[in-house]
């Protein structure tokens, strides 16, 4: 299948650039992938979609503050180092800015000596293996020196880092935010509750690979980068009872997507507590196990994402809708509006 099957032209005006001022007053276009009707709403009408005894599962990941600046001890130069994913101990595997100027053996200070970073190994993908040195808690640090990984396509700053949060973030360890998760607010989790709706969590730390474009022409050529999940035996059973009950299963984000159709068996249909790696890749043909809809946003053209919401609501449907989103003006990416396909 080509990559170009999946492309689309977007103004860059309708890219948003900062969070509005409350989270569920983004817009909602609903699609009938069996139809392919749209409606558009307002997120928090998403109330109306949902029904007693759905289940909504989400991504409960916490965003790092894992934008560090510091210079290089040995010459004063200014270096960018992005965490990407803990390896073991205080050693992390990252992204580095300008990468010609690092290499094994550099040390980097990140704050008058509160954080020294020490490169160790150069990766595949181009980035470092840097192992860090520091008195306390790593994380506090962190917290205190990091900024919010914000992608490249946001140009603004992000006056609270809260906002790339989602309100019920729990586990730190991921580079990006859950974003489809941006959305609700504790009312409005509190509202769904009260009518029915099974609320769910599991964990999948978010890599930056996850909004890359898709580069192979064939789509089928390519290999999705591993992120590291959980689910617990608790949720595993909240999610069988709902199968078992013939109650519809709603991802929160393609994240949590990802994750619930790679631990669900093929065969039996029922979930297992589980946690390690997937590198699940979900494109048109793939024949969906766990759910029966799914809240997104807006996402980049040749994404791994576009691609896998085209797997669920066909790449016709899809195609349409993301042309009568820019027809309408709506807000794409990260801090941009959603879509609830059913």
């Amino acid at each position: 299948m080509k990559i170009d099957l999946f492309d689309f032209d977007l103004p860059e005006e309708l890219i948003a650039q900062t969070p509005l001022l409350n989270r569920d007053e983004s817009r909602l276009l609903t699609l009938n992938r069996k139809t392919g009707e749209i409606e558009h709403r307002t997120f928090r009408d998403i109330m109306q979609f949902l029904n007693s005894g759905d289940t909504l599962v989400l991504n409960n990941t916490k965003v790092l503050p894992a934008r560090l600046f510091g210079v290089k001890k040995e010459t004063g130069a200014k270096i960018e180092v992005l965490l990407l994913k803990q390896l073991e101990d205080d050693r992390w595997e990252t992204l580095v800015k300008p990468g010609k100027k690092l290499r094994v053996g550099h040390e980097i200070d990140f704050g008058n000596g509160l954080l020294i970073g020490i490169v160790e190994e150069n990766t595949d993908a181009g980035g470092r293996v840097i192992r860090f040195e520091y008195d306390g808690i790593f994380h506090e640090i962190l917290d205190q020196l990091g900024s919010m990984p914000l992608p490249p396509y946001i140009k603004e700053q992000l006056e609270d880092k809260d906002r790339y949060q989602t309100v019920y973030a729990k586990h730190l360890g991921s580079a990006a935010a859950p974003t489809a998760g941006l959305h609700f607010t504790e009312e409005l989790l509190n509202q769904l509750r009260d009518k029915g709706v099974q609320i769910v969590y599991l964990t999948l730390h978010v890599g930056l690979g996850t909004f890359r474009p898709v580069n192979a022409e064939n789509i089928e050529e390519h290999q999705m980068h591993a992120e590291y999940y959980t689910l617990t035996e608790e949720a595993a059973n909240q999610l069988n009872a709902a199968k078992e009950q013939g109650n519809r299963i709603i991802g929160v984000g393609t994240t949590s997507i990802r994750t619930l159709e790679s631990v669900i068996d093929p065969i039996t249909k029922r979930f297992s507590a589980k946690e390690g790696w997937t590198d699940i890749f979900i494109y048109p043909g793939y024949e969906f196990k766990a759910i029966d809809g799914m809240i997104t946003n807006f996402h980049l053209p040749k994404s791994s994402l576009i691609m896998l919401v085209s797997a669920f609501a066909t790449r016709e449907h899809t195609m349409k809708a993301y042309h009568e989103a820019i027809q309408h003006q709506y807000r794409f990416f990260s801090f941009g509006d959603a879509m609830f396909v059913y």
